[in-house]
């Protein structure tokens, strides 16, 4: 019997699907809940497992294609005395399916399936540390257990993840009209390779995406950026002081985004604004601190979400951020990551960069922007010194923020940043 593979609701407003890759060729046996093609949302990337066990049959829709939410993009035979899936799956009867889950080991099926709802996160942390789901507590939206909360019951490396390298597409060569390439050759003429002139490449959903959402802020909101300069010094010291015997117990370096996320949550209680958001005429104040960390995905940037970040410790922190970096690269963030923010945090000096004014996300009202460390010269007690420094950003909707408040923010995090033990005194 033929079952129809249906492209699955994939979050909220999202109707439609790029198919990024398939794992299977016509012909290809296929086991129930086998990675059988990659979906690409503007939002991430996602796995599309196999409703049965059986042979892929037929391929409805080509790589790069696009598919609409419920459509039905291929079709498997299933194998004799193979489960049938549920109505919404496969049957024809029903125009959409379920939202596609991850293939969750059979160790945190309970977890999953009882309550309380186990994000899916969450859920292989679960199974990676051999934890069970109650034994953490969770502190999501309507009872749901979050990544962050299994961190926090048990700080511990995760395995190392080999790299996900996604598939090559083959690009199209499009030479220039009036170039060597569109000139048909003379008799007896020898041909030669002419370099490609220009690239067609169809702009993925992701990047199309972000470039809604950066043209969205520049016309939605009154953005200004503020700029002050931080002195590394005592936060390079620490690390330094500390970074064997903190990656011995936990796992993962001491980096200096802990710090920052510290001590952006402490400016951000000293200036409200900077955590809220406008909606409609009225201004949401967030009492709640889910910082979005910016990554560089595999298909461009995203952000996802620390949870309560407040509430986490350094170790947790950076377990957290190793591990949206690792999974973002790889295109293996959750969508469920990437909602909700009250404030964003990105590091443009990993790649470099001096000095930049990033971009709001909206609706968040501000973003902290940090910049390449580099030795300068500084005045220090009427001596000339030298010392690491790094410009910090922030860009923030003037709607909401004054100039004094953005002033206020950053030099809170100056202040916090040079000279860290404030962040335990809470001075």
């Amino acid at each position: 019997m033929a079952v129809e593979l249906r492209v699955p609701e994939v979050g909220e407003s999202i109707t439609e699907v790029v198919i990024a890759a398939w794992h299977k060729a016509e012909g290809q046996a296929v086991e129930v809940d086998e990675t059988v093609a990659e979906l690409e949302t503007d939002k991430a990337t996602l796995e599309l497992p196999a409703p049965v066990t059986g042979v892929l049959s037929r391929i409805l829709k080509a790589q790069g294609e696009t598919a609409k939410v419920g459509e039905v993009i291929a079709l498997i035979e299933a194998a004799a005395g193979s489960a049938l899936p549920e109505a919404g799956l496969g049957s024809p009867e029903t125009a959409t399916a379920p939202a596609a889950v991850h293939n969750i080991p059979e160790a945190a099926s309970s977890a999953v399936a009882g309550p309380p709802r186990v994000m899916p996160a969450a859920a292989r942390l679960l199974v990676e540390r051999g934890i069970a789901a109650g034994e953490v507590e969770p502190t999501g939206p309507g009872g749901r257990m979050l990544k962050e909360d299994v961190l926090r019951h048990a700080v511990a490396p995760r395995p190392a993840q080999p790299p996900v390298t996604p598939p090559i597409a083959r690009l199209p060569v499009v030479p220039r009209a009036g170039s060597a390439a569109a000139i048909p050759l003379a008799a007896g003429a020898t041909a030669t390779p002419t370099p490609a002139v220009e690239q067609v490449v169809p702009m993925s959903p992701i990047r199309r995406r972000i470039a809604e959402r950066l043209v969205e802020a520049q016309h939605s909101a009154a953005l200004l950026t503020s700029f002050n300069e931080i002195d590394m010094s005592q936060v390079i010291a620490l690390r330094r002081e500390h970074q064997d015997a903190f990656r011995e117990r936990f796992g993962v370096k001491l980096g200096f985004m802990s710090f920052f996320v510290k001590a952006a949550i402490e400016a951000l209680k000293l200036v409200p604004q900077a955590n809220a958001e406008v909606r409609g005429t009225d201004i949401v104040y967030k009492n709640y601190y889910d910082i979005g960390i910016a990554v560089g995905g595999g298909k461009g940037l995203v952000v996802p979400v620390l949870r309560h970040a407040d509430r986490l410790s350094f170790a947790e922190v950076e377990l957290a951020i190793a591990d949206f970096a690792a999974r973002g690269k790889a295109n293996k963030i959750d969508l469920t990551e990437l909602k909700g923010g009250t404030f964003t945090i990105s590091n443009g000096g990993v790649y470099g960069s001096l000095l930049s004014t990033p971009i709001v996300n909206p609706p968040q009202s501000a973003v902290l922007g940090l910049h390449a460390i580099q030795d300068r010269a500084v005045v220090r007690e009427g001596q000339v010194v030298v010392r690491p420094m790094m410009y910090a950003a922030l860009t923030y909707d003037h709607r909401l923020i004054d100039g004094r408040e953005s002033v206020a923010f950053l030099t809170r995090v100056k202040e916090l940043i040079e000279e860290p033990a404030r962040m335990l005194l809470e001075m």
